[in-house]
């Protein structure tokens, strides 16, 4: 542990993490229904359900369950491919219902609060890390799985997410670029799903998962985040793998609403963004933005790496009680893709 690492822990608390979690293949060679299979040899498929249960039953108001029968009755109508197939293997497997698989999914949508890190060293390498906060944490540690989705032999794309859940929050596509999704909280969540679902907008966590497939580069996954309608804000956070590709995109449903790049020339290195808009304080019961920056400053640019961000973000409260994971990202070096369950 670097004397750096040591002053950082010092001064602010250490949030710690001892679990590594599950790796699935997902062959996107096989049909949508056949996807997630390989889920039933990882989890007890009744501890799946009950899971299910508890987080639909405590995050979910009982008008959306009946919202969502048009969806269900229609699915293909509504919700796109591959995801409507992937949902109904998982509802399949499962022994579940497509509307729990649907309001499941939701349900995950809604409540992502986040902590992602861009950081750039004196050389230009790029790193990515990102805390993802849950209120059902007690739940989601034993769910979380690290992915890959592979074609035709080859991984396309890799994301950490959680069993039951076709789209993805965090991901990276190899020697290309690296995303997080963070809630950016509007108000009136389950109305915008609803009503956007039915017009046929996409989920933020679908979009994630569209671009680590189909984006050619930095630029083409930033173009697509800012200006494909999704159905409610978010913040995406992208690093490529040249100097500079470090971005934090602010998003109303529409587009972007503000697009807040390194600027390394004048000495930023770094891009912090939590649940709030960069321009705006934090709020007093919330601040996990300033302590991440004080962290980060005593790391200093000639000293961010893998490690050394993990450090960053394990500090208190930027790690805290509702933390489910960290993973940490560089596209350059995409074996180094690491996440820790986390135990604060």
């Amino acid at each position: 542990m670097s004397f750096h690492t040591l002053i950082i822990l010092f001064f602010t608390g250490f949030c710690a993490a001892n679990l590594t979690p599950p790796l699935v293949n997902i062959s996107l060679d096989l049909l949508p229904e056949e996807r997630w299979l390989p889920l039933v040899n990882i989890f007890n498929v009744k501890y799946l359900r009950e899971s299910a249960t508890r987080i639909i039953d405590t995050t979910v108001p009982k008008w959306v369950h009946h919202a969502i029968t048009p969806i269900v009755e229609a699915l293909e109508n509504y919700i796109p491919q591959p995801y409507a197939g992937e949902i109904r293997g998982m509802a399949s497997f499962y022994g579940a219902g497509i509307s729990d698989v649907i309001l499941l999914n939701f349900a995950y949508e809604i409540t992502a609060f986040c902590t992602s890190v861009v950081a750039q060293d004196t050389k230009g390498h790029l790193y990515h890390g990102r805390n993802l906060d849950y209120p059902h944490v007690d739940i989601l540690r034993n769910l979380t799985i690290d992915i890959l989705f592979i074609k035709n032999g080859e991984v396309v794309y890799r994301g950490t997410s959680f069993a039951g859940y076709v789209g993805l929050w965090t991901g990276q596509s190899p020697s290309k670029f690296t995303v997080s999704g963070n809630e950016r909280n509007q108000g009136h969540w389950w109305e915008n799903v609803i009503s956007a679902i039915l017009l046929k907008s996409s989920p933020v966590s679908w979009l994630v998962r569209e671009t680590l497939e189909e984006a050619e580069n930095f630029q083409d996954a930033v173009m697509r985040l800012s200006k494909v309608p999704i159905i409610t804000d978010v913040y995406y956070i992208v690093a490529g793998v040249r100097p500079a590709e470090g971005v934090v995109i602010t998003r109303n449903r529409r587009g972007a609403a503000d697009i807040w790049p390194l600027d390394t020339l004048h000495g930023e290195w770094y891009r912090v963004e939590t649940n709030y808009d960069h321009w705006k304080p934090p709020p007093h019961g919330d601040d996990r933005r300033t302590p991440t920056i004080k962290a980060l400053n005593a790391t200093g640019q000639n000293n961010i790496n893998m490690e050394t961000l993990l450090q960053v973000m394990s500090v208190t409260p930027t790690c805290n009680r509702i933390t489910v994971y960290t993973t940490l990202m560089s596209a350059s070096t995409p074996e180094k893709y690491h996440t820790v369950i986390r135990q604060c």
